[in-house]
C-alpha cells in the first residue's frame, strides 16, 4: 500500500517516517502524475497560502479533487486542514474546498504559543500525543462531518468519508497511531475499490 505526502512544503520526511511505521510505503509527491502511483495522500502542515499557490502553479488543485472524487483518502494536518476546508473564517477563499468545515487560521496564536498535549481521538483507544504549532481550529462542521477530537470544547480532529483532518502535527511525535488510523482508511478504500 502506497501513501503519498504532498511535497511542496512542510514536514514531508516526518510524515513518511510515520507512514512507514504503519507498514505502508511512503512517497513524496512532487508531480501531479505521481498521484496515480498512490492509494492515499497526506497534505502536511506549512503555510496554507503558500501551499495553495504552489498547488495552483503545479496543477494539483483539480488533480487532488479528482483523487478525492475516486474515493481515495486524504489526510490534512494543520495547514493541510485549511487547504482541504470548504470555508475559511473571515471570508478568505478556500483552496481544494473538499471538506464541509469552516476553519479559523492560527486560532491558537503565534509560534511562541505552541504546545503539546495528549488528546482522546474517537476510534483510537489510548490518548494521542498532539503538537500544536500556530494551529487552526474547526469552527463549524457540515452534517456529514464526524468530530473525532475536542480540545477545550474546540474541534481539532474530524472526518468526512474519505477525508481526515487534524489541527495538530502527529508527525512530530513518535506516536504514529493517527497515521495508522489513516492507513486503515486507505486499506479499506483499496479493498472497497477492487
Amino acid at each position: 500500500m502506497r501513501i503519498g505526502v504532498l511535497a511542496l512544503q512542510g514536514a514531508v520526511t516526518e510524515h513518511i517516517v510515520s507512514i512507514e511505521k504503519t507498514g505502508a510505503q511512503g512517497l513524496p509527491i512532487k508531480r501531479v502524475e505521481q498521484l496515480e502511483e498512490i492509494e492515499g495522500l497526506i497534505i502536511p502542515g506549512g503555510e496554507s497560502t503558500t501551499i495553495g499557490k504552489l498547488m495552483r502553479k503545479y496543477g494539483f488543485i483539480e488533480a487532488i479533487r479528482d483523487f478525492a472524487g475516486q474515493g481515495k483518502p486524504i489526510f490534512g494536518t494543520c495547514a493541510g486542514m485549511i487547504v482541504l476546508a470548504k470555508h475559511i473564517a473571515g471570508g478568505e477563499p478556500g483552496h481544494l474546498e473538499l471538506m464541509d468545515i469552516t476553519v479559523a487560521r492560527n486560532a491558537f496564536g503565534r509560534q511562541r504559543e505552541s504546545f503539546e498535549c495528549d488528546l482522546q481521538v474517537k476510534g483510537i483507544l489510548e490518548p494521542v500525543r498532539a503538537v500544536f504549532i500556530r494551529a487552526p481550529l474547526i469552527n463549524e462542521v457540515g452534517p456529514e462531518v464526524e468530530v473525532l477530537t475536542l480540545y477545550n470544547d474546540e474541534i481539532v480532529t474530524a472526518r468526512q468519508g474519505n477525508l481526515l483532518v487534524s489541527s495538530f502535527h502527529p508527525e512530530l511525535t513518535d506516536d504514529y497511531r493517527l497515521h495508522q488510523y489513516f492507513a486503515d482508511m486507505v486499506e479499506r478504500s483499496v479493498v472497497a475499490n477492487q
